[in-house]
């Protein structure tokens, strides 16, 4: 055995590494003791796919609970969950697999009894008085839809509301033949008029008749029918019939006799055509030519006939039953064609039964099949019908298309063949023997069980049976042929077991809970009196328990010869109820508790207690009438229950094993959760998905808009919402998850802790979404009471468009139906204004019946914008006009934190409309800072509005109000451009509003808007006018957008000029020429002079020593910017750079000022540009004597060079004109202007290279004008005279003394002229005198040393 890697495997695509079993999702998640006693009953064939337990139903998923959820959709989805669920009900074709069973569970206490005997009435004596007057023939009959029983007595009709206590009979007598048989069938839409419901087709000896049926239902509930001649009539002579169908969907009428066994059509139409009344009949068995050629009888063999006709609007199929037992399939064509499709004979059928169940004395070939039912397709896709035999078996066949065995008729797509494909049979004729109760069958399809070949004739002889969805089976049988009195064996499928899936995955067949009833007399007829059991789009068909509280429970009447037997469904809240009612002692109660939880599972017993609790339970009075349980003792039960036996939410550790999911997240709430959520989902089934209102067209072309569910409905449902509500909230403290921060005090573990948390987290939202919904439903009956179509032309066409399409589900859960609710109420409050009605009592009727689509806040935005209204009527400039004006605007501040954009663009047009200018911009102010308390949007600015940031949309939400502003500020601007401004002295009404705005925004300190409101300024162009602003935050605006902007750094200088703050612009200045920003070098020098002039203006509260150090910094940066300027200009016209490179060195030097040793190093060095080298020098106090000399020898070389080269100017005077421009420029310092060692230079360049030309002394005349000092020349000169080095020797050293003769006769005639004295002092005197004497034996010439003995002459006399 290898070892484990040390880090897990990386799973690749494709491979499949050793991993633990995948985990049973669909197992149970609660586990109790009462729940693992004996095995439950049985659950859905092999054919049923896995399902999780009932208390995990309405649980979600952890990826969808890692969902940022608000309560509301943690709610809305936990109900989708639960209808969902609720939707996968297995159809019959689940747990009817091919084969039989036989388990019954009927129960001996009254109690657990599926079906109760409601009320029975009594025939009238008027029936018994006509029909003591009868000659030829009775028949009976009920209406049971209509609550309306009937009797043919001979040639008359009669009917009777069965329901009344001394009911009117209603009679047709205007015929003369004899009726045989009598049926209620819809019309043909477009037939008759609206008042004719129904049609009643009536069979006599010579014609087939149709009367018309209009119902009428009074307050009381009892229902009144009138009958109308219609003049419709066939003849049927010889025909004798006596079966007549109908289809509900179509209005088709088909009817057989008992002559033969051929279909008819009663065809009816509104007016008559060609060759074609506007009544007649179609054969659709017998060819035409059949009818008329006389059948000739060659045996004594019984005529088959029909006995049956059942209609299939699922599948557009007509069944017939014969005489013989077999059974046709007709094919019902949108054409209006009739195909027989299917013939199935009895033996064929029985032949299918010998692979499913063996043969016995009460299942052969000769027991005779006595009645079929259709399954609608809703029910079973494959089963397509039920027929009972006369010993009470039930064969349940399928019809199937000729392509494959799944394929379902359709219009275009017949049934070809049909097959027996299940058997239920009776109950055994031993209770003893019968499968104890929770026991089921368990065996493969085709096994056949001990006990299967045994006859059974518990149902036998069987007289008629009828089968109603969702299979409900009534089977009347006499045992006693002299008695007459029939016994009603009634049997359904529990779909509380059929919902609930086993643990165990063995196919077994489910039983089903039946009861017998005594009748008493003989059964004529039975009828569904309520609708027929229907369900949602979403599946689900045969869900009993999902609709027990949204629609009645079915009622089934029974016409016997003495009366009319009413039987009722018991739901199973009315069973639970009857229980804790029958019991007593606490013991036996909970004995019963855990029963119903082996059954139904934990959290549908905890549905059904929390639905007694809240008062659904309904049982039966003493005088017949259902009532609702209120009794205190079965509702404490009740309550008990629901608490005690709730379980405790649990924490899935392995969800949050890669910490990748939140711990709250991995919490299944209890059991209890999952009652709260069956118990809720089941009020709200019926509305929950469906649309609010619908649109349709009058005849006369418009519009009417009316509530998808009845008014009626909606308040049932908020009823029962409320009885909810009412119960959370006594409750609370007994209900964990409910009852607050102390059940965490009780939590032992972290893990409990998280769990409880979790509970909190889903049981809340539950009661949040209760309340939401209770306050949607009173919005939607506050809408419909209104005049709807009136509202709804108010709203935008978006608007209109999303409310004929919002779901109530969106109404009480989702943002969008939140948002269109406000829209609604705001349509319903402006169609009220409009009316001149009292706003606030509409807006506080509102809020108190639906306070979250109304708040508090929401009335006084009503409030206001009725002062807003009132204002407008007055008149804008009218003194009430402004009071109303001001009193709208303190109405709207009060709710600014609640007030949307649609309402505040809404009061800012009607501001604008009566000029109330100053207000509307307070308005603006208001909304926009109570819509950012945190001031999110500023520290979003303040960093520099960095993309993606979540503070961004904070921003969003204040520009659109300051958007509105500036409308505003355009408005008044507009509007005091064509103003005078003045009028007699005084400012016009248009100026004084002016006035307003501007005071409004220099006032305000909302740093936001002001930093936008100057953005906008800048935008449009109006930098001058942001110049006129007087607040700090304009210099605060400018200071955070000058590093960003040049414009705005530009602004900020310019501020700081006129507020006559030099120093700071300066300052600005300064930094400007010192920025990153795309500035030439001549813009910085231009910043520059312009800073040192600010500067050097005297500033208040900034002392000299600031002032001067700024004005030092911006001094010697200047001095850098004119080198680099400098440096710039020749690298301009310098040839020696390759063009490529020339473009981006200017762009480098053209731009930021540098660095010294940059420009040294990187340019005016390598370019050899000597005087800009020495201007470095110089600024950098560089103090080298030896470079500094060097590169004086070089500049004088390249001077002399060039204009050698140009041959002008002389180069001694262009020698000259470099040097006299250097000295400003290096400010004849001595280290990089030394006179020590630029004077002998020059001397030496005048010997080599410039000798006799130009004046003689031009380098003493040089240093004079550049104010050097006489006394500095000499000593230079003298010590250039002493030390006779080359080449100023021997005879060169004339050269110095000419140069010191004329300085030193120079100097004489300043000194005299000041009147200091020679040379200032005699000591110098003596020593220039003796300096005379020297040079009179250097070897000048003859003129020079007179001049010297003159000149020395002159100096001893001074002495």
């Amino acid at each position: 055995m290898t070892a484990p890697p040390l880090t897990p495997q990386r799973p690749l695509p494709g491979t499949y590494f050793q991993t633990p079993a995948h985990p049973n999702f669909n197992g149970p998640l609660f586990q109790s003791s009462t729940m693992s006693g004996g095995g439950g009953l049985p659950t859905t064939a092999a054919a049923l796919p896995p399902q999780p337990l009932r208390a995990r139903l309405p649980m979600t998923t952890v990826k969808s609970r890692a969902e940022n959820l608000n309560p509301r959709q943690r709610a809305a989805l936990t109900i989708d969950e639960a209808l969902a669920q609720e939707s996968r009900y297995p159809d019959l074709d689940s747990y009817l697999s091919q084969g039989f069973s036989s388990d019954y569970d009927i129960p001996t206490s009254a109690s657990w009894a599926p079906f109760q005997k409601v009320k029975m009435y009594n025939i009238p004596d008027q029936i018994f008085d006509q029909y003591n007057r009868a000659q030829v023939s009775t028949n009976m009959g009920l209406f049971a839809e209509l609550n309306h029983a009937w009797v043919t007595i001979d040639n008359a009709l009669y009917l009777w509301e069965y329901t009344h206590p001394n009911p009117q009979l209603v009679g047709f007598e205007s015929q003369p033949n004899s009726i045989n048989a009598v049926k209620l069938a819809r019309p043909r839409p477009g037939v008759f008029l609206p008042s004719i419901s129904h049609v009643l087709v009536i069979s006599t000896t010579a014609e087939v008749l149709i009367l018309g049926l209009g119902c009428e239902t009074s307050a009381s509930g009892t229902k009144t029918v009138t009958l109308y001649q219609t003049g419709m009539a066939t003849s049927i002579r010889g025909l004798d019939i006596n079966v007549i169908t109908s289809s509900n969907s179509t209005g088709r009428i088909f009817f057989a006799g008992s002559a033969d066994n051929d279909v008819y059509e009663l065809t009816y139409q509104q007016e008559e055509r060609w060759f074609q009344g506007r009544c007649g009949k179609v054969n659709h068995t017998s060819k035409s030519f059949a009818a008329f050629t006389p059948s000739i009888i060659l045996s004594h063999k019984p005529t088959e006939f029909v006995e049956q006709l059942v209609v299939d609007d699922s599948r557009n199929l007509l069944y017939t039953l014969s005489s013989n037992s077999s059974i046709r399939v007709f094919h019902l064509k949108p054409d209006g064609t009739v195909n027989l499709t299917i013939t199935k004979r009895a033996i064929d059928i029985y032949s299918n039964l010998g692979h499913i169940i063996s043969s016995n004395e009460t299942l052969n070939p000769g027991v005779k099949i006595v009645s079929i039912s259709p399954i609608p397709a809703a029910e079973a896709s494959r089963y397509h019908l039920m027929a009972v035999t006369a010993t009470g078996y039930r064969i349940y066949l399928s019809a199937t298309g000729s392509y494959s065995w799944s394929a379902t008729p359709t219009a275009t797509n017949a049934p070809t063949s049909m097959q027996a494909h299940h058997v239920r049979t009776p109950p055994s004729d031993n209770p003893a023997s019968q499968l104890p109760q929770g026991r089921g069958v368990v065996g493969p399809p085709y096994q056949v069980l001990p006990g299967a070949k045994l006859a059974i004739h518990s149902l036998d002889p069987t007289r008629s049976a009828q089968r109603f969805p969702p299979g409900y089976f009534f089977c009347f049988t006499s045992k006693n042929s002299t008695n007459r009195a029939d016994t009603l064996f009634i049997s359904t499928p529990d779909s509380g077991r059929l919902s609930r899936p086993q643990e165990s995955a063995l196919p077994i067949k489910p039983g089903e809970t039946a009861i017998w009833l005594t009748l008493g007399s003989r059964a004529e007829d039975i009828g569904l009196c309520t609708p027929e059991f229907t369900m949602q789009p979403q599946g689900g068909f045969g869900n009993e328990l999902a609709v027990q509280f949204d629609k009645p429970a079915a009622e089934i009447a029974v016409l016997t010869n003495t009366g009319i037997h009413v039987i009722r469904r018991r739901r199973l809240v009315d069973i639970f109820a009857s229980l804790i009612r029958s019991d007593s002692g606490e013991e036996g109660l909970e004995t019963q508790v855990k029963s119903l939880i082996r059954l139904y599972g934990r959290s549908e017993t905890l549905a059904t207690a929390l639905a007694v609790a809240c008062g659904q339970g309904v049982e039966l009075s003493a005088d017949s009438r259902l009532s609702k349980i209120n009794d205190p003792d079965v509702l404490e039960f009740a309550r008990k229950v629901f608490i005690e036996f709730g379980g405790k939410p649990t924490f899935n550790e392995n969800a949050v094993a890669d910490n990748s999911t939140p711990a709250i997240d991995a919490v299944i709430p209890s059991p209890r959760h999952a009652g709260i959520a069956l118990y809720t989902s089941r009020l709200l089934r019926s509305i929950w998905k469906t649309v609010i209102a619908k649109q349709s067209r009058t005849p006369a072309g418009g519009v009417t808009i009316s509530p998808s569910v009845d008014t009626s409905k909606l308040h049932s449902i908020q009823r029962d919402l409320s009885a909810l509500q009412d119960f959370f909230r006594t409750n609370k403290s007994f209900i964990e998850g409910l009852s607050g921060p102390e059940a965490l005090s009780r939590a032992v573990t972290k893990q409990d802790e998280i769990a409880l948390q979790g509970e909190h987290r889903a049981l809340h939202s539950m009661v949040q979404l209760v309340s939401d919904t209770i306050e949607g439903i009173s919005f939607v009956l506050v809408l419909f009471d209104e005049q709807v179509h009136e509202i709804i032309a108010l709203l935008p066409e978006e608007t209109r468009q999303r409310f004929l399409t919002l779901t109530f589900e969106e109404l009480f859960s989702s943002s969008k139906g939140h948002d269109v609710a406000k829209e609604l109420v705001k349509s319903i409050v402006n169609r009220n204004i409009a009316k001149g009605s009292n706003v606030e009592t509409v807006a506080e009727a509102l809020r108190r019946r639906c306070g979250t689509f109304c708040s508090a806040e929401d009335v006084v935005i009503f409030k206001a914008q009725e002062q807003l209204k009132r204002a407008t009527e007055a008149g804008g400039n009218s003194e009430l006009g402004r009071n109303l004006l001001n009193e709208s605007l303190i109405l709207f501040r009060q709710v600014s934190e609640n007030l949307s954009m649609d309402y505040l663009q809404s009061a800012v047009e009607q501001y604008i409309q009566n000029q109330f200018f100053a207000g509307a911009i307070q308005l603006c102010l208001s909304v926009a800072a109570h819509s950012d308390k945190a001031n999110r949007a500023l520290s979003w600015i303040m960093d520099g509005r960095p993309p993606e940031d979540p503070r961004q949309a904070s921003y969003e939400v204040r520009q659109q109000c300051y958007d509105l502003i500036y409308k505003i500020i355009l408005t008044v601007d507009e509007l005091s451009g064509q103003d005078p401004g003045f009028v007699d002295g005084q400012y016009t009404v248009i100026a004084r509003r002016k006035n307003e705005v501007y005071d409004v925004i220099s006032n305000c300190e909302d740093e936001v808007f002001l930093t936008s409101l100057y953005d906008w300024y800048l935008e449009r162009g109006w930098s001058e006018r942001l110049l006129e602003v007087k607040t700090p935050f304009v210099v605060t605006y400018l200071q955070r957008k000058s590093t960003e902007d040049l414009s705005h750094a530009d602004l900020l200088w310019r501020y700081y000029g006129q507020s006559s703050r030099f120093y700071d612009a300066a300052s600005v200045q300064l930094q400007l020429a010192q920025s990153s920003f795309s500035l030439p070098l001549s813009r910085r020098i231009e910043y520059l002079g312009q800073a040192r002039a600010n500067a050097s203006v005297f500033t208040p509260n900034v002392s000299r020593a600031s002032r001067q150090r700024l004005i030092q910094e911006i001094s010697t940066l200047i001095d850098i910017a004119n080198v680099q300027d400098d440096l710039l200009q020749r690298l301009k016209e310098e040839t020696r750079i390759a063009p490529e490179r020339k473009a981006t060195v200017l762009q480098e030097v053209d731009g930021e000022i540098m660095e010294l040793n940059k420009l040294y190093n990187m340019y005016a060095d390598p370019g050899g540009y000597y005087d800009v080298c020495l201007q470095i020098m110089h600024l950098a106090n560089y103090r080298n004597a030896s470079d500094i000399k060097a590169c004086w020898h070089n500049l004088i070389q390249e001077v002399h060079d060039e204009a050698s080269a140009k041959g002008e100017p002389l180069p001694y005077e262009a020698v000259i004109e470099k040097i006299r421009g250097l000295s400003g420029r290096l400010r004849m310092s001595d280290t990089t202007f030394p006179i020590q060692i630029l004077l002998p230079m020059l001397q030496r360049y005048v010997l080599e290279q410039q000798l006799g030309v130009g004046p003689d002394s031009w380098i003493v005349e040089l240093f004079l004008d550049l104010q050097v000092s006489h006394e500095l020349i000499y000593t230079v000169l003298e010590s250039l005279f002493y030390n006779d080095e080359v080449p100023f020797h021997g005879k060169n050293r004339r050269y110095i003394g000419r140069d010191l003769l004329y300085l030193i006769a120079r100097w004489f005639q300043e000194s005299l002229r000041v009147g200091a004295g020679a040379f200032g002092s005699d000591i110098f005197a003596s020593r220039v005198s003796e300096m005379l004497l020297l040079l009179q034996q250097s070897g000048l010439d003859d003129e020079s040393v007179q001049a010297c003995r003159d000149l020395r002459v002159k100096i001893e006399r001074s002495l």
